[in-house]
C-alpha cells in the first residue's frame, strides 16, 4: 500500500486537502488528530507531559493547550522535550491504523514531516503550499491567535523552499477550495496509476 506523507505549514490547507482525499475514499491518518487523542485526560502521554510542563495542567487534569503551545514555541528546549514524548507514541498508533487497510493508498497528515525528517514513514511527499500573509489570515480565521504567535509558529516551521525541496508532489493552494478539490482529485487519479500501473502493450 502506497503511503503518501501530507504535510505543509500552519494554515497551509492541509486538513482540507485531506478531507478532499477521505471524500475519495483514501483513508487519511491525522499525525495531529492521534497527539490529541494521546494527551486526553488519564492518558499515559499526558502524564509525563504532566512531568516536565506541570503549569499546562488544570486542577481537573486536563491539558492547557494553549499554555502549552506558548511555552514549546517560546523554548526550542521545550519543545523538543515534547516531541520526545509523542512521536514514538504517535508513530506507534500510526503503524496500528495501517495495520487493517487494504487500500491501494493512504494518507498519512504529519505536519513535522520535514522538521523531523520522517520520510522513513512514507512513500511519498505530498507538500501544501501557500503565501505566509494567506497563512496568517486563515489561522486568525480558525482561532484565537495573534499574528505574531502565528509568525512564531512559522518561524519554528521548516522554511517554504526546505519544504518544497523534498516533495514528490506540490499543492500550491492559494485559491478557492473548489480549486483545492480538483487539484487533490487529480493528484488522486495519479495515485492510483501508481498503485495500478498499466500492462506493457
Amino acid at each position: 500500500m502506497l503511503k503518501i506523507g501530507l504535510t505543509g505549514g500552519i494554515g497551509s490547507g492541509k486538513s482540507t486537502a485531506a478531507n478532499h482525499f477521505e471524500s475519495l475514499g483514501v483513508p487519511v491518518i491525522d499525525a495531529d488528530e492521534i497527539a490529541h487523542q494521546l494527551t486526553q485526560r488519564g492518558q499515559p502521554a499526558l502524564q509525563q507531559i504532566a512531568v516536565h510542563f506541570s503549569s499546562c495542567i488544570d486542577s481537573q487534569g486536563h491539558l492547557l493547550r494553549a499554555e502549552l503551545r506558548e511555552q514549546i514555541f517560546s523554548n526550542p528546549t521545550q519543545k523538543q522535550r515534547l516531541e520526545n514524548i509523542l512521536h514514538p507514541l504517535i508513530r506507534n498508533e500510526i503503524l496500528a491504523q495501517l495495520l487493517p487497510l487494504k487500500n491501494d493508498y493512504v494518507v498519512l497528515c504529519i505536519p513535522l514531516l520535514v522538521e523531523k525528517n520522517l520520510f522513513s514513514w512514507v512513500d511519498r511527499t505530498l507538500v501544501i503550499d501557500c503565501p505566509e500573509a494567506l497563512q496568517i489570515i486563515r489561522v486568525q480565521k480558525r482561532s484565537n491567535l495573534s499574528t505574531p504567535q502565528i509568525k512564531k509558529i512559522i518561524a519554528c516551521q521548516a522554511s517554504p523552499e526546505s519544504r518544497l525541496s523534498k516533495a514528490d508532489d506540490i499543492i500550491t493552494n492559494n485559491g478557492s477550495t473548489q480549486e483545492l478539490a480538483e487539484t487533490v482529485k487529480k493528484l488522486h487519479n495519479s495515485y492510483q496509476s501508481l498503485c495500478n500501473p498499466l500492462p506493457d502493450q
